[in-house]
């Protein structure tokens, strides 16, 4: 479903790749099933409404509009900033290699910053004046050994990383659209990194963020590097959600200690405690990270949309009904439907996709999924 090296969407596939991407209960990973199993972004989008019915919706699919998309595409171009699909020249790296990477993400100013190797800093917003020091010596200090530093532009921390990485490549990841940085009192910042560095997002121009937003934000953080470090964060902060999904994706989780008697180090002292590389000088980080650069990073797949492959009968109701009901409020590997059903893979993954375009299923890290509340 991706680019190879070198390899590009034409103008009609981004078109139909973002227009699927937009489309109601459409994420990563059913962007990626809907495109293998058709062959096409443009042939998935004609199928939606039938996948949403088998799959029990009670309502018709909403399908993004193509004046919608072709509005976004333009509004884009208009900001400077473009659509980078995964495997493309210009995506990061590092982020082909996540569980469920964006197919698309938006993307403005040196987009080379991105490809460079890279570590992420975050940390607490209300952070202390050592905390805000350490983090920007730490990214100054990263950007002259070679490294492109990402963060998440929120206040406090990711303030002081970005402004200390400003003039070697810093990379911010926004909650919500391009056309909307958060916090209001960063744009000047943002506007900066946009210049010299590389902003990027995944989600639609127009969009403000949320609180939910925040936590895919923190993904694409920990996405972009191949090491995280916490600066400063209290025992219950979004900072500990980057470093454990960071963990997920095995990349290094580094912490700076701090003293026991300031909450915000809460959080950071409970990281190492739990293994997490502890951080008092730039070379604790660049010592680890050196022997990963020497490792070649896998091949990407193609990108051309692979044909339509039906490797086994279609579903039938019979089968659906063995699938909803070995499903629950739990989370269930898809390994586990399958050996328990007995049916073929192929046959679980359309009736998994039925389902998720019919909003009755939820998906879990490590390919496990559960049925939405009242779905049972």
């Amino acid at each position: 479903m991706s680019a190879g090296e070198g390899a590009r969407l034409s103008d009609r596939q981004r078109l139909a790749w973002l227009q699927l991407l937009r489309s109601e209960n459409v994420g990563p990973v059913t962007f990626r099933q809907l495109v293998n199993h058709f062959g096409s972004a443009e042939t998935a989008l004609k199928m939606l409404p039938e996948l949403a019915a088998r799959g029990g919706a009670t309502r018709r699919i909403v399908i993004a509009s193509l004046a919608d998309v072709e509005r976004e595409l333009e509004e884009a171009r208009r900001l400077g900033a473009s659509f980078v699909a995964v495997g493309e020249p210009e995506y990061p790296p590092l982020m082909r290699r996540m569980d469920q990477p964006p197919p698309l993400l938006a993307m403005k100013g040196d987009l080379s910053v991105a490809l460079r190797p890279t570590i992420a800093l975050v940390g607490a917003r209300n952070a202390s004046l050592t905390g805000i020091k350490m983090a920007r010596q730490l990214a100054a200090d990263l950007g002259k050994a070679g490294f492109s530093v990402a963060s998440g532009l929120a206040r406090g921390i990711d303030a002081a990383v970005h402004q200390g990485s400003l003039d070697s490549g810093t990379i911010a990841a926004l909650a919500g659209g391009l056309d909307r940085p958060y916090p209001p009192e960063n744009l000047t910042l943002f506007e900066e990194i946009a210049e010299r560095g590389t902003v990027l997002s995944e989600m639609p121009f127009g969009w403000v963020p949320r609180a939910r937003d925040f936590p895919r934000r923190n993904r694409l953080v920990a996405g972009l590097a191949f090491g995280l470090v916490v600066v400063e964060a209290a025992k219950r902060s979004g900072s500990l959600i980057s470093a454990r999904l960071a963990g997920e994706m095995g990349r290094l989780v580094f912490a700076v200690p701090g003293s026991p008697y300031d909450p915000r180090a809460g959080g950071t002292n409970a990281l190492l405690k739990d293994g997490a590389i502890l951080v008092t000088e730039t070379d604790d980080i660049v010592s680890q990270i050196i022997p990963l650069l020497e490792k070649p990073l896998p091949r990407t797949e193609s990108l051309e949309e692979p044909s339509p492959v039906s490797a086994a009968p279609p579903p039938s109701d019979s089968d659906r009904d063995k699938i909803t009901q070995a499903l629950g409020p739990t989370p269930v590997l898809t390994d586990d439907i399958i050996r328990h059903t007995g049916l073929h893979p192929s046959q679980v993954l359309t009736i998994l996709l039925e389902l998720d375009l019919a909003g009755r299923l939820e998906r879990h890290s490590g390919s496990a999924v559960s049925l939405l509340p009242g779905n049972i």
